[in-house]
């Protein structure tokens, strides 16, 4: 297979079979070899777990001794709890006053990881740990002690999604093995910020491979390098993406928070099915440089947190209120503002002091209903669900909201909710911005590379990148005419330039029309349907979702956990304006504080989802009658009842 030369540094492989028959790799510790040399099966094509718990015990687990390293026993049953749910807030305050130290900390999830992800239910969110989240969380430890706190973050480990450069020992790939080799050459904005902050960078997160942008097939959560992430709450379920590893981290008390990207739903759909905060920012709020894109037009980054206010002091941390001298979207506005208004001078530094538990009293939002009915006709919405948002609805009036029904009052939003230019945009983007990325990269097989090169790396490597299904979306962007003027057939002859007109005009008559003709602090609507039972053969069920109310002008959202069916999470969002993230923290804080879903409702990493009333009955096999000995066929010994529990009866398997 071509494109990787043997020797490269691959951290966790995660497919059985490989660019050679081994891979080098380094470690920088003196007390294991320098280099192992780890052989791989030539035809295995599933997950190799264990590979990847072997690796990160080396890389991580060494300096435990063996009767408190996890990875030895993967029982999931002493996956320490002490923090679980713990906000940053509390983190911080037990440094402070020297109850907990950062390395203590950080070692508390890493055996959570060990034990949960790795191991015991298999979660499967995080496809790296970081080499030296260690000696950070010390290098922490030893600031506070001094009397230096570099901000709110200090010492609290978090987790980056694999399409975030770190310029470190970790491997950047957007979970690709087209994008394995040499780890980024320096940081992305956003990691340098939570370095700048003393963050502790923990690892990456497994993610919808190429950000799920690659096929309309695509299955959320799988990538070639990193596997099926799955769902805390029930893990045969769908963790969303592309965000996934992320989302079901921070559910999973895998880190304080976790951060993703988002170009149309991929921070809060995880958010949404993981039962977590998802808090998209305005696009160019964060930087994209570093940062594998899909559109430069929609792309953002921000936090996963099992609080509204952890999500907010996150955002604090990692934001670019000036530019960042990377990016431009950081000196500008998004898309829906263009001509119309400038970048604010007045961002603020801190959006915790946005937090209000009685953030809805007085408030006035606009509820839309649009897609709650589902996609198709022929797969509507069930009603549980609708039943369950209706009481979430109904939440946001009892804490004090005035809530304006925008589709009964006759407000229309356009294109039935989506943006009419949005697919053209991500596909002429993506092949310029994909390309402009790679130039950026060295030491592995896109680096220099074209999009063109991207799809010949996996038709050449299809059994690690495409089992499951194609890369029918770059294949379309390649037949597309390059110029932003030129019509495009596969649109109906529209531009690219008359797609972006279109797009801002979707913003300005869509959510900024009805804040100003209602005089609203918010839209809000459900945000998607419960997580589906993964399925690696039909795809992704989506029956419903709302994040395109906001992509295409690159407008915030805020979604929050608002209801449970049959023990699968559910969240309401709250959209808003461009910069208008301390108002939607408000309002999401305060229906927070009303509800509590997240706090009643914790992860239970159950095997399914419901499970109750799914067991069948117990069969009583039917007797034999004695027969002569050595007469007729001969049959299996009947099974032993000396171990059989009084009043219980043998069970069989359902199928032979």
């Amino acid at each position: 297979m071509a494109g990787i030369q043997e020797g490269c540094l691959v951290p966790f492989p995660r497919t059985g079979k490989t660019f050679k028959n081994f891979t080098t790799i380094g470690f920088q510790s003196s007390g294991i070899p320098r280099h192992l040399h780890v052989q791989f099966p030539q035809e295995e094509k599933m997950i190799v777990p264990a590979l990847r718990t072997l690796l990160v015990a080396a890389l991580l687990a060494l300096p435990l001794t063996a009767a408190d390293n996890p990875a030895r026993s993967g029982d999931s049953g002493k996956a320490p709890k002490n923090h679980n749910e713990a906000t940053v807030a509390q983190l911080e305050a037990e440094m402070a006053s020297g109850k907990l130290t950062s390395e203590d900390l950080t070692r508390e999830y890493i055996a959570r990881i060990i034990a949960l992800d790795q191991n015991g239910p298999g979660v499967n969110s995080v496809i790296e740990l970081n080499p030296d989240a260690l000696e950070m969380a010390r290098n922490a430890d030893k600031l506070r002690k001094r009397g230096m706190v570099l901000g709110p973050l200090h010492g609290i480990p978090v987790l980056l999604k694999d399409n975030v450069e770190t310029g470190d020992k970790m491997q950047t790939t957007a979970g690709s093995f087209a994008l394995v080799g040499r780890p980024a050459v320096q940081d992305s904005t956003v990691a340098a910020n939570l370095r700048a902050g003393g963050a502790v960078i923990l690892g990456k997160t497994n993610l919808s491979e190429w950000a799920n942008f690659r096929s309309f097939e695509s299955i959320s959560g799988w990538s070639g390098r990193g596997g099926q992430t799955n769902n805390p709450y029930g893990i045969d379920r769908n963790p969303c993406g592309s965000s996934s590893g992320s989302g079901a981290a921070v559910s999973s008390n895998f880190a304080a928070v976790s951060f993703g990207t988002e170009t149309d739903g991929s921070i809060v759909c995880p958010a949404n099915v993981n039962g977590v905060v998802g808090l998209k920012p305005t696009v160019g709020l964060t930087s994209r440089a570093g940062i594998v894109p899909i559109s430069h037009t929609q792309d953002t980054f921000g936090p996963h947190g099992r609080t509204v206010a952890d999500a907010a002091v996150a955002l604090g941390v990692v934001q670019s209120r000036t530019f960042d001298g990377r990016d431009p979207a950081t000196g500008g506005v998004p898309l829906g503002w263009q001509g119309r208004f400038t970048r604010p001078t007045n961002i603020p530094t801190d959006y915790t002091q946005f937090l209000d538990p009685n953030g809805l009293k007085g408030a006035r939002l606009g509820l839309t209903r649009i897609g709650l009915g589902g996609f198709d006709p022929f797969v509507p919405t069930p009603q549980p669900v609708v039943d369950a948002f209706e009481a979430a609805f109904q939440a946001l009036t009892d804490a004090g909201a005035t809530v304006i029904d925008l589709d009964a009052s006759g407000f229309t939003f356009p294109n039935g909710g989506g943006g009419p230019g949005e697919l053209l945009v991500l596909f002429f983007d993506f092949r310029n911005d994909v390309q402009a990325y790679f130039a950026t990269r060295v030491g592995v097989p896109m680096a220099g590379k074209t999009l063109n090169d991207a799809i010949a790396f996996n038709n050449a490597n299809a059994d690690v990148e495409m089992p499951f299904f194609t890369q029918d979306i770059w294949d379309l962007i390649a037949t597309m005419p390059t110029g932003p003027d030129d019509p495009q057939p596969l649109f109906g002859g529209m531009t690219y330039n008359q797609a972006l007109a279109a797009d801002k005009d979707f913003g300005v008559n869509g959510i900024d029309l009805a804040l100003s003709q209602f005089n609203l602090d918010a839209v809000v609507t459900a945000t998607d349907n419960p997580a589906w039972a993964t399925d690696l053969i039909f795809g992704d069920h989506f029956i419903f979702g709302s994040s395109g109310l906001a992509a295409p002008e690159g407008y915030p959202i805020v979604q929050v956990p608002a209801a449970m069916v049959h023990g699968a999470p559910m969240g309401i969002s709250f959209f808003g304006t461009a910069f208008s993230e301390p108002t939607l923290i408000k309002l999401a804080s305060g229906f927070e504080a009303a509800t509590q879903v997240r706090a009643h409702n914790l992860p239970t990493f159950a095997a399914t989802v419901p499970f109750d009333h799914i067991a069948g009955t117990t069969l009583k096999p039917p007797h034999q009658r004695s027969m002569p000995q050595g007469a007729g066929r001969s049959q299996p010994a009947p099974p032993s009842n000396a171990n059989r529990q009084p009043g219980k009866e043998l069970r069989r398997p359902h199928a032979l």
